[in-house]
């Protein structure tokens, strides 16, 4: 099997930080917006590079949107930061009605999604937006796995027009997608080859698919790793073409079983290729305080879950 050696260590928002530098010094419409969390969110470098369109609109979130969605008239475009929970939940009304209803270019970009945020706890730990901006029509998600994935996909979403939502995270985590592996947008990347189960997985769950194929690869067990960075548009050929092969499916994330990329995938099976899945996301329940390693173990997002999940979807074949 395919090998991805650990190329460094990284939190995937220092990866956004960079992508925003780089977009800055190629596209002078890019500009910048956030609510009092620029150290959070890797954004001071653009900030301090191009101060002009770098606007701190302090805990003010809901204003920030609405700013953002008029900025785009005048062509400019506009990406918003601060933590995934303030990103979606608290201003809901805003993105739903001044940025996706009207078709707005605003990149809402999303930092400490999910329960390795860690020690903050279940107020921050938002395990529900991917589903909230998956519903949304016309709205773009992106949760790339590393430092490198997000810097690309940052770059990436500057060049889509439309509304996007970027998800990324705290931690430093493994550095393994190679800087020039291609990136696109709904593109899913096969990662493992396998011929008997699929494994689909993104964000930080990429890194744990990858190694719980390692451990089934001793059990004489080939699963195939897929990483779905761009929850919406899913790449649908991609995940048919998948388990067409291996005949059973699980899906990996950092958020709740219901309204992410799990669903996503079971309204595709359903309609085209029916089969067993397995379900590896928290079950229906907030988070708590605690350290990365300690809340996946507990919320079973562990490689172990990954292996029992594989497991179980192979033997219902």
């Amino acid at each position: 099997m395919a090998h991805f050696p650990i190329l460094d260590q990284k939190d995937t928002r220092s990866g956004f930080g960079a992508g925003l530098l780089e977009l800055g010094k190629s596209d002078p419409n890019v500009v910048a917006l956030c609510a009092d969390l620029t150290g959070s969110l890797k954004m001071d470098a653009f900030a301090k590079a191009f101060p002009e369109r770098f606007f701190q609109m302090g805990v003010a979130e809901a204003n920030m949107m609405g700013v953002a969605a008029g900025l785009t008239i005048g062509g400019k475009i506009p990406f918003t930061g601060t933590f995934a929970n303030f990103s979606t939940g608290r201003v809901y009304d805003q993105i739903r009605q001044s940025i996706a209803y009207a078709g707005k270019n605003v990149k809402i970009c999303a930092s400490h999604a999910g329960l390795t945020l860690g020690e903050d706890g279940a107020t921050h730990q938002i395990l529900e937006d991917i589903g909230l901006m998956r519903m949304l029509p016309g709205m773009t998600v992106v949760v790339p796995c590393d430092f490198n994935q997000t810097k690309q996909a940052t770059i990436a979403i500057g060049a889509h027009e439309g509304p996007v939502y970027l998800r990324f995270g705290r931690p430093k985590w493994p550095v393994f997608i190679p800087a020039d592996m291609p990136f696109e947008i709904g593109k899913a990347q096969l990662l493992v080859e396998g011929t008997d189960v699929s494994i689909f997985a993104c964000g930080h769950l990429v890194w744990r698919a990858l190694q719980a194929a390692e451990e089934l690869a001793t059990a004489g067990i080939k699963a195939e790793v897929i990483n779905v960075h761009t929850v919406k548009p899913l790449d649908e050929a991609a995940v048919l073409a998948s388990v067409r092969k291996t005949g059973c499916a699980v899906s990996c994330e950092e958020h709740n079983r219901f309204g992410g990329l799990g669903d996503t995938i079971a309204q595709v099976l359903a309609l085209n290729q029916p089969l067993p899945m397995e379900f590896v996301a928290v079950n229906d329940s907030f988070g708590e305080s605690g350290t990365p390693d300690q809340l996946l173990k507990k919320y079973g997002l562990d490689v172990p879950d990954i292996v029992a999940a594989a497991q179980r979807a192979l033997k219902r074949k």
